[in-house]
């Protein structure tokens, strides 16, 4: 009989697995993006801190710096598009060229009927998650396919496949985004660099503060039971811009709780 503990193989720890490297994402400052950017900061990486809130900014740095790592906050309107190309050149500099991973969190939308939506709404809603994430790639990309590797993580959700009254526009600039992961990861794939995208569920985040009960109600007919956290989707956000993930190009990981299978 063999002795399978004694056979087993034992893989050390990584404590900081993403030491080295410098990670942009956007959004950080709340949520899913702030989850994140301390889940990369404890993992040893130099965190570009997005926001528009500098007091909220800062207090994601410090958190950042308090588990050791580095934190630079990078304040820019992703809504306005001289600033969103300003911010990649930003965060290339403070970086020195060497941005390693790039996720795109931010966004936002409105859950109301299509006659009540304005031009303002649709170009909110497009510009913050479709254009945005669309020039900072652009923008940020090339120094990756330069050096032959990276990694970009951009956050999506389950509305773009899955109708829901209210949320036309959201979902279609998310379907947008879906469209453009995967059309990223064939052109920058082959010269190293991986693209993909997360399908996020309901989380438990301020931006869904407004209709937590009706996504509560919903998350009620879902294997899960329950409404995401944070913290959830950026283990998910890690694992796709880790080693782990080397042969993944062009996915859309389901973080939804199993939203997408109910």
């Amino acid at each position: 009989m063999i002795n399978s503990e004694k056979n087993m193989v034992s893989t050390p720890e990584i404590e900081a697995p993403f030491q080295g490297q410098t990670v942009l994402g956007t959004g950080a400052t709340s949520g899913i993006g702030q989850a994140t950017a301390i889940a990369f900061g404890r993992a040893g990486a130099h965190v570009l801190v997005h926001g528009r809130d500098a007091a909220r900014g800062e207090q994601t740095c410090s958190t950042i710096r308090a588990a050791g790592a580095q934190a630079s906050l990078l304040l820019a309107d992703l809504n306005d598009h001289e600033q969103t190309v300003d911010l990649a050149r930003r965060a290339l500099e403070t970086a020195n060229g060497h941005i390693d991973i790039l996720v795109n969190n931010a966004g936002g939308g409105f859950h109301k009927p299509s006659n009540t939506m304005t031009l303002e709404d649709y170009k909110y809603t497009f510009g913050l998650n479709v254009r945005a994430p669309f020039f900072l790639i652009a923008t940020i990309a090339p120094s990756m396919v330069e050096r032959g590797k990276g990694a970009i993580i951009n956050l999506c959700a389950g509305t773009a496949a899955f109708g829901m009254p209210g949320m036309a526009m959201f979902g279609g600039a998310k379907a947008a985004l879906d469209a453009m992961t995967r059309s990223w990861a064939a052109e920058f794939g082959p010269s190293g660099v991986r693209v993909n995208g997360i399908d996020v569920g309901a989380i438990e985040t301020p931006i869904n503060v407004g209709i937590r009960d009706v996504l509560a109600t919903i998350m009620k007919t879902v294997p899960a039971q329950r409404m995401g956290l944070p913290e959830e989707v950026a283990n998910a956000i890690l694992f796709l811009a880790s080693p782990a993930a080397s042969y993944m190009h062009g996915v859309m990981l389901p973080v939804d709780g199993g939203f997408a299978i109910s």
